[in-house]
């Protein structure tokens, strides 16, 4: 087994009667970025909110750090290095921008005050615009509202849903440059769901896909062959 930050094992979770993940394992090693991959409706998000804590496996174990965190709720898992940037980047609209940033500050204290000068240097838009309100931003600057808010809570994973959905394609290169940066520094893994298949293989360092609730096929990233793109990604 790949030594993992981040290990989901022999994962099911079930909806009353419909079962939606199937034996789910994923494993996310120290300072990598792995993507997990598929087309809508196959349990991607679920398995992102079990990692979460969102959700509560009927079967099978959440892992952190070595540390067993399946019983444990999503505040207790933030705190032990969990950050979520949820797909649609659930920022606070009626928020200005230093306020959405100051919800981490009070949550995690003066480690995520320190913070605050790495955020504006990966997205100097937003020091730029701190007493805009939330709303008006366009998508691509309230994704990064929503990335730098995670990272203010030093995460030891990151976990993105979704990062380039609604996003112009200027803004979609400047989040794979951020992105491909946080990895490269090595102070945490990034565990991403993504369907656009170019930013997934710029940024990744291994895939898994998803069908019918199960991982199908999984490697290295230089492992994601033609064959298993045209049978379970391409629409």
């Amino acid at each position: 087994m790949v030594e993992s930050l981040l290990s989901l094992q022999e994962i099911e979770v079930a909806y009353d009667q419909s079962v939606i993940l199937r034996g789910v394992d994923i494993e996310v090693p120290p300072k990598q970025l792995v993507c997990l991959m598929g087309r809508n409706g196959v349990g991607k998000t679920t398995t992102l909110k079990t990692a979460l804590g969102l959700l509560s496996p009927r079967v099978g174990k959440v892992f952190l750090d070595g540390e067993d965190v399946t019983s444990m709720a999503p505040e207790q898992r933030a705190r032990k290095g969990i950050g979520y940037v949820p797909q649609g980047r659930d920022i606070f609209p009626n928020l200005t921008v230093w306020e959405n940033l100051q919800v981490a500050i009070v949550v995690f204290g003066k480690s995520a005050k320190d913070e605050l000068d790495r955020v504006f240097e990966l997205f100097p838009v937003l020091k730029e615009m701190l007493s805009r309100k939330g709303g008006v931003l366009s998508g691509g600057q309230q994704q990064q509202l929503a990335i730098g808010r995670a990272l203010l809570t030093r995460p030891k994973v990151l976990i993105l849903d979704e990062p380039t959905e609604g996003i112009q394609p200027s803004i979609i290169d400047q989040i794979e440059d951020t992105i491909y940066a946080l990895k490269k520094e090595g102070n945490m893994s990034i565990f991403l769901v993504e369907q656009y298949l170019d930013f997934a293989k710029a940024v990744s360092d291994r895939f898994y896909i998803m069908d019918r609730g199960s991982v199908v096929k999984h490697g290295t990233i230089d492992q994601l062959d033609d064959a298993a793109i045209s049978q379970y990604l391409q629409v």
